[in-house]
């Protein structure tokens, strides 16, 4: 894959040791997957929040980002990406939900082509502002409806949605590769983390995770 140089390092409790305190807790969360704790061992997640709220960056705590969003615990992020890698190389990936663009610079460290698609325009350039120090070559960002996927860009190994809805959109599924993998969560006040996956034959099969809390999917652009 085509990824970034160097991530920028910190100081304090942004420094690299404080990043790989992060990656430890997450190992005793039971995430196993090496590739993917090393690729969120070397962003810097402190680049992609308010630096007010910097020395909190490494935490296992949703933060908020502006226009009602939050950046995911580090947590949600490592056990999504967990579930729809599963121990595959993955080619070609959608994120629904760019945000603050922390969790595509990680999947751009683990899969050969990244996509990303923010509905919020004004978030969507703050997501490329904060993306502009890595130099991420393999990372695309879209302003556009995340429910309606990204049809051009189709089919996809993985389809990670950052949002919670109260169905599973089938624009979504339909663009999933055979055998891709499709992680979101699903309800309304009470959400569950959901995987759909296409089998070889063209069925999906849906298994369950974790209760999880999410901000809700929209339709649209803003």
């Amino acid at each position: 894959m085509t990824c970034a140089t160097a991530a920028p390092r910190g100081i304090g409790m942004t420094s690299q040791r404080t990043r790989d305190r992060m990656i430890a807790r997450l190992r005793e969360q039971g995430i196993g997957d090496e590739p993917l704790l090393a690729a969120m061992a070397a962003v810097p997640r402190h680049l992609f929040i308010d630096p007010g709220l910097a020395s909190r960056a490494y935490e296992d705590t949703a933060l908020p980002i502006g226009f009602e969003q939050t950046i995911s615990r580090p947590f949600a992020v490592a056990r999504m990406i967990e579930a729809a890698r599963a121990g595959r190389e993955l080619g070609r990936v959608l994120e629904v939900g760019t945000g603050c663009g922390y969790q595509a610079a990680v999947l751009a460290r683990i899969a050969k082509e990244v996509y990303s698609i923010e509905r919020i325009q004004a978030l969507a350039e703050k997501a490329r502002a904060n993306l502009r120090s890595l130099r991420i070559a393999n990372l695309r960002l879209v302003h556009g409806d995340g429910y309606k996927g990204l049809s051009e860009a189709a089919p996809f190994d993985a389809i990670i949605v950052a949002a919670a809805a109260p169905l599973v959109p089938r624009a979504l599924t339909d663009q999933l590769a055979c055998r891709g993998r499709l992680v979101m969560p699903v309800g309304n006040e009470e959400q569950e983390l959901r995987v759909i996956e296409r089998s070889a034959a063209g069925g999906l099969k849906a298994s369950r995770l974790d209760a999880v809390r999410f901000v809700p999917l929209r339709a649209g652009k803003g």
